[in-house]
């Protein structure tokens, strides 16, 4: 494919309510639209890094910086023929995953709309609907926590996801536990809040009886979480750990966790992740599609990569209206039915832009020649 020009949007959206985690709060959330244009075809990509150093090491700040003067130039360099040489590309550029999934990302639509296939088919998706789970951050009261839990049962999402940390753990699960009953598929996410000390604290959510407990310890760490989970009835689930199938395959040899999270944004892109479903495939780990509270184009591709057989839990891609008053794409992300996204069968990520949304929310755009036509 030869790539006439790319363009960078950068955008600001408050968020319909705080999202609170362990390791800060967010209002509103700022992310990259990428968008590559080749012939008549616009491929869509979306950075999802935060806009400080919380989650990871990268920021919006990092990927437009990256995207500028290393990223952009290297796609340029030479026509591509397969979105997996991308990666291959990027491959001298160490980390800044987040930047580079953006750009492969935009790639994978372009060339899922050049071949007139969905990017689920482009990808070996099998699956025409996707079970869907959503996130609740750290609430300000019980009471709080436990209308959000029963509004989103209501609606039928197969997996509910608790925000936890020191001091908010035991006794908002146990809550949920006793209020809602020990069948509603119930997990919690930690974010790298604890560490080994905390292992006998840890313990005490076994009789919960949870699917999986997220990162509980560094956000950097495979070797402790191999200790935990030797001690831990309840499965672990590594999230910031992972960032590539070698990771996975660490991580799953040393027992470090029963089940990865995938997200494409932290492994560096749809090739990547693909990657880490065929390890875990073969290793009989189940993994799930995780969120970074993305746009719509991010959610889409989110979307696609669930269509993946082994996707077998429930992710965090809620429809739009979980966290954006209009998202940027149309039509939104809605259930199909209850607790069940559809994989869109059009060509590419199967969502139109909607643009006058993001013209609302636009902070500034650079657009990208190709030098080399």
């Amino acid at each position: 494919m030869k790539i006439d020009k790319i363009e960078v949007q950068h955008v600001k959206m408050p968020l319909v309510s705080p999202f609170k985690t362990s390791f800060g709060e967010l209002l509103e959330k700022d992310f990259l639209i990428i968008k590559i244009y080749s012939g008549e075809h616009i491929g869509y990509g979306e950075s999802v890094a935060l806009p400080d150093p919380t989650y990871s090491e990268e920021t919006t700040g990092t990927v437009i910086y990256m995207l500028n003067e290393f990223l952009i130039p290297l796609l340029f360099k030479d026509e591509i023929t397969h979105p997996d040489e991308v990666s291959v590309r990027f491959a001298p550029i160490r980390r800044n995953n987040m930047a580079k999934a953006a750009l492969e990302g935009a790639i994978w639509d372009l060339y899922s709309k050049q071949q007139g296939i969905s990017l689920s088919k482009a990808l070996g998706g099998i699956q025409t609907s996707i079970d869907v789970g959503v996130s609740i951050g750290i609430e300000p009261t019980t009471d709080m926590l436990l209308t959000k839990v029963e509004r989103f049962l209501n609606e039928g999402y197969k997996k509910i996801k608790v925000k936890i940390k020191p001091g908010y753990d035991l006794e908002p699960l146990a809550k949920i536990r006793q209020t809602f009953g020990y069948d509603i598929p119930l997990m919690a996410d930690a974010n790298s809040a604890y560490t080994l000390a905390d292992i006998e604290r840890i313990k005490e959510l076994d009789p919960l009886k949870l699917m999986m407990i997220e990162q509980p310890l560094a956000y950097d760490d495979i070797i402790d979480h191999s200790i935990l989970q030797s001690e831990l009835a309840t499965p672990i689930c590594l999230d910031e750990s992972i960032h590539s199938v070698e990771d996975a395959r660490k991580a799953i040899e040393l027992g470090s966790c029963k089940i990865i999270n995938i997200k494409i944004g932290r492994v560096g892109g749809l090739t990547e992740a693909k990657k880490i479903h065929d390890v875990c495939k073969k290793h009989d780990i189940p993994v799930w599609c995780g969120g970074m509270l993305e746009g719509g184009i991010g959610r889409a591709h989110n979307i696609a990569i669930t269509s993946l057989p082994a996707f077998t839990i429930a992710g965090d891609t809620s429809a739009s209206n979980r966290y954006w008053k209009k998202d940027i794409i149309c039509p939104e992300v809605t259930l199909s039915t209850p607790g069940k996204i559809e994989v869109p069968k059009g060509a590419g990520i199967g969502f139109d832009l909607n643009e006058a949304v993001i013209n609302q929310h636009l902070i500034s755009k650079k657009e990208y020649a190709n030098p080399f036509i």
